[in-house]
């Protein structure tokens, strides 16, 4: 009788032992389906913030009567960490419009400073200058009746850019920022 308990005992044992196995199998199981590959985020990707294009084509003039800068307001107070980038429309190509990035910069032939434009920016404005010795010569083309493009890219992108970005080519960053032409807010 003793050795039919002592097999009952053991049988139990190795049941016990079975199912405290299957139990951490199916403990395992529960935890690694909880992983999933299509919710492991890419660093590239902000779901929750988004980029901004603010156009301000009306009294951008630069001359003698406010030092040839501008002080602009932006439509919102921006984040501290957000990216800025100022672009001037400086042509037409085919129908196309060049935007420059500022700083831009022209030079005379002995590769000294003619002029240019500058800015500064906070989370409320940007004041965006023109730079040189003699800005009263230069031609009002490029200081009358300009237009600024003022792209705000969120802090994210700045730090944890996994993708490279021309920031020269104003096409590049709408398009790796997901900007639509029709999303670029115009302020009068």
């Amino acid at each position: 009788m003793k050795s039919k308990i002592h097999e009952c005992l053991k049988n139990n044992k190795k049941l016990m032992s079975k199912k405290f196995t299957l139990l951490l199998a199916f403990i395992g199981m529960i935890s690694l389906s909880s992983c999933n590959v299509n919710e492991v985020s890419d660093a590239s990707i902000d779901n929750d913030t988004i980029s901004e294009v603010w156009e301000y084509n009306t009294n951008i003039n630069f001359t003698s009567s406010n030092n040839f800068s501008l002080l602009i307001p932006f439509i919102h107070t921006i984040y501290p960490s957000d990216m800025i980038l100022v672009y001037r429309l400086s042509g037409i190509d085919n129908g196309l419009d060049v935007w420059k990035l500022l700083p831009e910069n022209y030079y005379f032939n002995d590769g000294t400073l003619n002029f240019g434009y500058d800015f500064d920016f906070t989370k409320s404005n940007v004041f965006v200058r023109m730079i040189g010795n003699d800005l009263t010569t230069v031609p009002t083309q490029n200081r009358l009746n300009q237009v600024l493009r003022v792209v705000v890219l969120p802090g994210f992108f700045g730090n944890k850019n996994a993708f490279i970005v021309d920031f020269n080519d104003y096409n590049a960053v709408v398009k790796a920022f997901n900007i639509k032409e029709s999303q670029v807010k115009t302020i009068q």
